[in-house]
């Protein structure tokens, strides 16, 4: 059974919503947003894109995810249509970017006494967003939550999936894995599934290099961890839902990331989530990164361990830094511990966050010169929001940055190329030749 609820009339964009039962006791609600043509600097969109929500009723009941704030009464109205909102007793967090969870303080004001289950960071997050006390439930990886009637969700940990507190929720009954951003794509249309995968294949794998390239590591991280699952259906947050050729769609991701893997030369970007711009600028810059040789790891200074910031500076050629905000005495930590494993053989960029008390920009430069990094583009001062310019001057940045960092094996590839075609032509005799070639005649001519 589909119900579909129109725009209102007085909307400027296509906007409808949709709920469609997709398992027993499982319903996803879809909001369709058909005229979107842009989503950060990654996405111009083609085809419009979806925002999707889950609400599993069994015993307890549970929605998993929101909905973007722009789709706020028709998404309110549905869900009151489905259920009465006082009745949920869990709303699971996927990750709080705000297309997802934007109207999480609508539900908490329709259902105060509902429990958010979350990744720990999601939580911290989500107190900032509110501004409000709420009952909560931290999660880790293998923890679990039982609805009742053989609804078990198993939580799988998926930091930097897009967002450093993502987290997957399996439910055994259903098979059903919601992932939130991971294994979606901006593809808007009335189907719920993906019966045909060749129309949608050229936007999946867009939206991969756009998102989930520059965390290449931490996808098939992700990927190990869900192997053993028996997953029938892919609940995506954006798109259709991943049912019809589920194992050909995960298989993608693990033969792309292992190829970014692969890469010789890695630029480690660091950044501050829900800081300014600072995501904003970091995905720009490792936007333009990935069109060169180079792979790329977006790295949240919030959320990073000492170690795994050693690891990453002592095997990267590059590294990029956005400013984090003074008084986050964390992320400071986390800069000298950049510091400290950084060495001269590096290249090094750095942009302000535009958050209006940034760490200084120009000692930190000084400090890597210091040691001897050579700086791959100039810092990107960010006074105010930024426009189309500065997220393409990042883009150019980041790109520059990878040719930098690829320079020794663009040069051997050159030499490479020129052995090739000295041993080519000196096969041929002196004399002149002449090359002609046919042109294809098309039936129309």
């Amino acid at each position: 059974m589909v119900a579909i609820t129109p725009q209102p009339p007085a909307a400027s964009a296509r906007l409808t919503i949709q709920s469609i039962e997709i398992a027993a006791e499982t319903t996803a609600i879809r909001s369709l947003d058909w005229d979107r043509d842009r989503f950060d600097i990654e996405f111009g969109l083609n085809n419009g894109t979806t925002y999707n929500s889950f609400l599993i009723r069994a015993e307890k009941i549970a929605l998993v995810d929101t909905s973007h704030q722009k789709f706020r009464q028709l998404y309110l109205d549905l869900l009151a249509g489905l259920i009465d909102p006082a009745a949920i007793d869990y709303l699971i967090i996927s990750h709080t970017e705000p297309d997802h969870s934007g109207l999480v303080k609508d539900v908490l004001q329709l259902a105060p006494q509902i429990t958010i289950v979350g990744a720990k960071v999601a939580i911290q997050f989500l107190e900032n967003m509110v501004h409000q006390p709420f009952n909560h439930l931290i999660v880790k990886n293998g923890d679990r939550l039982d609805l009742g009637q053989g609804h078990e969700l198993e939580f799988v940990s998926a930091p930097n999936l897009h967002w450093p507190d993502t987290i997957f929720t399996f439910d055994q009954k259903t098979g059903i894995l919601f992932t939130c951003d991971a294994f979606g794509m901006h593809y808007c249309d009335d189907h719920t599934f993906d019966e045909d995968p060749e129309i949608l294949s050229a936007d999946y794998h867009y939206y991969y290099d756009c998102l989930m390239a520059p965390n290449a590591r931490s996808v098939l991280a992700a990927l190990k961890r869900i192997e053993k699952l028996d997953i029938k259906t892919i609940a995506t947050g954006h798109g259709p839902l991943l049912l019809h050729h589920v194992p050909n769609w995960v298989d993608s991701y693990r033969t792309w990331s292992q190829e970014q893997t692969k890469a010789d030369v890695l630029v480690t970007v660091f950044y501050t989530e829900d800081y300014g711009y600072s995501e904003q600028l970091a995905r720009s810059i490792a936007h333009g990164i990935l069109k060169t040789e180079a792979a790329v790891e977006l790295i949240d200074l919030n959320t990073t361990e000492p170690q795994e910031v050693r690891e990453l500076v002592s095997i990267s050629a590059g590294i990029v830094i956005g400013m984090p905000p003074q008084s986050n005495t964390d992320a400071h930590a986390i800069l000298s511990t950049i510091l400290a494993a950084a060495h001269s053989k590096q290249s090094i960029g750095l942009f302000e966050s535009g958050g209006g008390e940034d760490e200084p920009i120009y000692p930190l430069r000084n400090q890597f010169q210091e040691i001897g990094l050579i700086e791959a583009f100039p810092p990107i001062l960010v006074k105010e929001t930024p426009s189309q310019s500065i997220e393409q001057i990042c883009d150019e940045a980041g790109t520059d940055l990878g040719h930098w960092v690829t320079r020794d094996r663009t040069v051997k590839q050159m030499k490479s190329i020129d052995s090739h075609l000295d041993r080519a032509l000196g096969r041929l005799s002196n004399g002149l030749y002449v090359l002609t070639a046919r042109r294809a005649i098309s039936p129309a001519q």
